[in-house]
């Protein structure tokens, strides 16, 4: 979860490093460092972002043209200076930057304390350095031979990229279950956790497979081997990034540029899969896999967090369109549940970073089970993506932003068009119906632009409710994930306690909360249950809750009722959760702003969840 950039060439390390960090800073933020390499390692670590990072090195020498940098988000060790990242090893020839989590680092460390070894962090990064180090004193090897070694002793997952007094032109990086990526350019190398840092100096890059070790000599090419020493080819491929997606384009906060591009995301994400001119829906993934999609017994969904919310819309759209059965799973409780999984199974993954590692632990186990394993993520060439039988690219763009938007109604729009592509498969869907639902669905963006108008309205409500203790959220049928997923953004950025319910849930227990000083958010668009929302909503107001109601234009009936509607364009049920959740977005960001949070770094929350 922690970011990771180095760099090895004719440049000044330093501006690129501090750079790269920024871009990364969204991946983890409780403290910054950073190692280059003058006539010793100097190391400049502080607790915080990486702007107190700057100021603490104004001033001090940072002239090197090798360096290695890390932002941090804790597991082992409270965020301060020392546990910071680089870390060194106990002769301070060697610094090392580390995303991931050794699991045996405990065992290790007592052993490497028997052997004379001091330790002054409580990182499990640290024992690692330490026990290269000591691999290559007793082996008396090479540094690459000693990173082998040492690599074969570990448990857990890593991406780590070693700097050595030893050796000025040369890094060495390795990677296990933790992304990786390294740009080529000419006689320079740049690493980092994702492509977002590269991307401004170079368009090569190399995808590192687990257990690659690739040794970066500025003038030479990539040494490419693993830690059984086996030698790889290094093949690169051509990043289609722009540099002006990860810039904020003249928006306050990224999470609001991301919100506001969802009409552009769901088009990409339709690109060359929806055939405007007659309405068909062509899914590559699903076509080369076509017999066994057909003869599902039943597929399964593992996700985390907001993927885990688009899952669940998926459920509804596949099984009420294609008639298959379809489970959501969360990956963490799916992994260790000794899940039942048979050969006739589809496991699909969603994942916008492609490297969640419980979503990528739950499809090992479905791989060694004999299902066929298909992948939804953002990022090309991610671990999921590579892991993966077959998938769906969401071509959302990168998403920046901690608290996924544009993100979900992408993933959403890819499981839209896989539910119409199984159903037209199946035959269990009428020609006219598919056809109207493709033709709906490829205006959505249109609709999504015009729900965007509301913002204002939204903005409005937002100042009313910023200083509420809690917030309880209602939807029903193809709308209760879209409940759960508002109150996750609220979660998550103004951290005001919000819970979602299925409506028809209140009676069983949250109707207990329900004051005058309890908003509650309605979802409540002219679908199948809507007198049931309707009703919902006035067991609401009869005591004194406060209601925020999502409707369709034109609706009366709630607005009589309500304290506040946001109405918004009428379209197909199965289409519903790609507008409702807008407004919903907007809510969750006002509030934050109003209330002084860092939107697109809040607390304790890191973009890609890459550890347990």
């Amino acid at each position: 979860m922690c970011g990771i950039v180095a760099y090895v060439g004719e440049r000044e390390a330093y501006p690129i490093l501090i750079k790269g960090l920024k871009r990364l800073e969204y991946r983890g933020y409780d403290s910054a460092g950073v190692a280059l390499l003058g006539t010793r390692i100097n190391l400049y670590k502080k607790q915080g972002k990486v702007s107190e990072l700057e100021k603490y090195a104004e001033g001090k020498e940072t002239a090197s043209t090798i360096g290695i940098g890390h932002t941090r988000w804790a597991t082992h060790g409270a965020p301060n200076d020392v546990n910071a990242h680089p870390h060194t090893s106990g002769d301070s020839n060697l610094a090392l930057i580390h995303n991931g989590i050794i699991e045996n680092y405990d065992s290790l460390k007592k052993e490497l304390i028997n052997r004379g070894h001091q330790f002054s962090s409580e990182t499990d990064t640290e024992v690692l350095i330490h026990l290269i180090e000591e691999v290559k004193k007793i082996e008396k090897c090479s540094l690459l031979t000693a990173v082998q070694l040492a690599l074969k002793e570990v448990i857990g997952a890593y991406a780590i990229v070693i700097l050595s007094k030893e050796d000025p032109d040369t890094l060495i990086v390795a990677k296990k279950s933790s992304p990786l990526v390294i740009g080529v350019g000419e006689g320079e190398f740049y690493v980092a956790s994702d492509a977002t840092p590269i991307i401004e100096y170079t368009k090569n890059v190399l995808y590192l497979e687990d257990e690659d070790i690739a040794v970066l000599t500025k003038g030479e090419k990539i040494q490419l081997t693993n830690i059984k020493n086996q030698q790889k080819t290094a093949n690169t491929i051509e990043l289609e990034m722009k540099i002006e997606a990860i810039e904020k384009g003249g928006y306050e906060h990224f999470m609001l540029k991301e919100i506001y591009e969802q009409p552009t995301s769901i088009r990409n994400s339709m690109l060359g899969r929806l055939n405007t001119v007659n309405g068909e829906v062509v899914m590559g993934g699903i076509e080369e896999y076509e017999h066994k999609f057909m003869n599902a017994k039943r597929i399964i969904f593992v996700a985390c967090g907001t993927s885990w919310h688009a899952g669940l819309v998926g459920e509804y759209m596949i099984e009420s369109l294609a008639r298959i059965p379809v489970e959501v799973e969360y990956a963490s409780e799916f992994r260790y549940r000794n899940p039942i999984i048979n050969s006739d199974d589809i496991v699909i993954a969603i994942s916008q970073s492609g490297e969640t590692a419980d979503t990528l632990a739950a499809l090992e186990i479905a791989k060694e089970k004999g299902a066929l394993i298909y992948g939804i993520c953002n990022v090309v060439g991610s671990s999921i993506a590579r892991a993966t039988d077959a998938g769906s690219y969401t071509h959302a763009g990168p998403e920046i932003g901690v608290a996924s938007t544009k993100a979900f109604t992408a993933q959403v729009t890819i499981l839209a068009l896989m539910a119409l592509t199984l159903a037209k498969k199946k035959g269990s869907i009428s020609e006219s119906r598919y056809r109207e639902l493709a033709l709906e669905l490829n205006n959505i963006p249109n609709i999504v632009e015009k729900v965007l108008e509301t913002n204002v309205a939204v903005e409005y409500i937002s100042d009313i409710y910023k200083d509420a203790k809690n917030f309880l959220y209602l939807g029903r049928g193809i709308n209760f994930p879209v409940a759960l997923e508002g109150a996750l953004k609220l979660k998550e950025i103004s951290y005001i306690h919000a819970e979602g319910y299925p409506a028809a849930e209140m009676k069983h227990g949250p109707i207990a909360l329900i004051d005058a000083d309890m908003p509650v958010v309605a979802i409540a668009t002219k679908k199948n249950s809507y007198e049931k929302v309707v009703s919902n909503i006035q067991e609401v107001k009869a005591r004194n809750g406060k209601i925020i109601a999502v409707v369709t234009e034109g609706d009366t009936a709630v607005k009589e009722i309500a304290d506040h509607v946001i109405e918004i364009p009428d379209v197909d049920d199965f289409f519903d959760p790609l507008i409702t959740v807008i407004p919903l977005q907007l809510l969750s960001y006002h509030i934050a702003v109003m209330r002084g949070c860092n939107v697109d770094q809040p607390r304790n929350l890191a973009k890609s969840v890459t550890v347990e």
